[in-house]
């Protein structure tokens, strides 16, 4: 009697222990796959952040790059705007006048009328009752860039001279001269030529066998270069 009842007995011992087994083993695999899950999110949201962080360097560079591009084109047309223009003649921006005297002289002035600085080269090419050829340089040779390219600021000045302070080169009066300006490649003008008749402009100039000087921007600077300066 006593072994019948042992042997159920052992039999519920049996089974509580394979029960209490399973429920520990079945709260080790939960508490594993929820630290795995806690793992994966932190993993994910650091990948995510490194991402964002990512994207916003790139898209700071994309911006640094559009600007830089910006600066850069900005300062291309600055430089372009820049550029000085060449100097063209007309009857208002051109003036003569006769000097007497031992130190005899004609004076070609050049007025630039726009707030612009342009440039102009060697000297003018003057041809006075329309002769064939204009007047021989002093200083250089027509058509070749041996002389001079001055720059005429806004509104500024110009001097040319002729020396007429000996009978040869003081000749006879003049009616009229036709006046070019020449250009930055050899013999080439910049939008000319102008006539200026001395009868409309009331002026007494008498040319002969001379020569003309460079621009230089100031009287006595083309005095002194045309040897009749003091």
């Amino acid at each position: 009697m006593t072994a019948r009842r042992s042997r159920p007995r052992s039999a519920a011992y049996a089974a509580l222990a394979l029960g209490l087994a399973g429920s520990l083993a079945l709260t080790g695999c939960n508490s594993h796959s929820s630290k795995r899950s806690k793992t994966s999110k932190k993993s994910s949201s650091s990948s995510s952040s490194w991402s964002s962080a990512k994207s916003k360097s790139s898209s700071k560079s994309k911006k640094r790059r559009i600007i830089g591009g910006g600066a850069a084109g900005v300062g291309a047309g600055t430089a372009a705007s820049h550029r000085v223009p060449d100097c063209y003649p007309s009857t208002y921006k051109v003036t003569l006048s006769q000097q007497t005297g031992p130190g005899s002289h004609v004076t070609v002035q050049f007025k630039n009328t726009t707030a612009r600085a342009c440039k102009l080269y060697n000297a003018p090419l003057l041809r006075f009752d329309h002769a064939k050829s204009a007047l021989p340089l002093l200083q250089g040779t027509p058509g070749h860039l041996s002389g001079t390219r001055l720059t005429v600021p806004g509104h500024g000045y110009a001097y040319a001279v002729i020396p007429t302070d000996t009978a040869a080169a003081k000749g006879t009066a003049r009616k009229s001269v036709t006046i070019d300006f020449m250009g930055v490649s050899a013999s080439s003008v910049t939008h000319g030529p102008v006539t200026v008749d001395f009868a409309e402009k009331r002026l007494h100039l008498s040319v002969g066998r001379t020569k003309v000087t460079n621009w230089t921007s100031s009287v006595h600077g083309a005095e002194l270069a045309a040897g009749v300066g003091k």
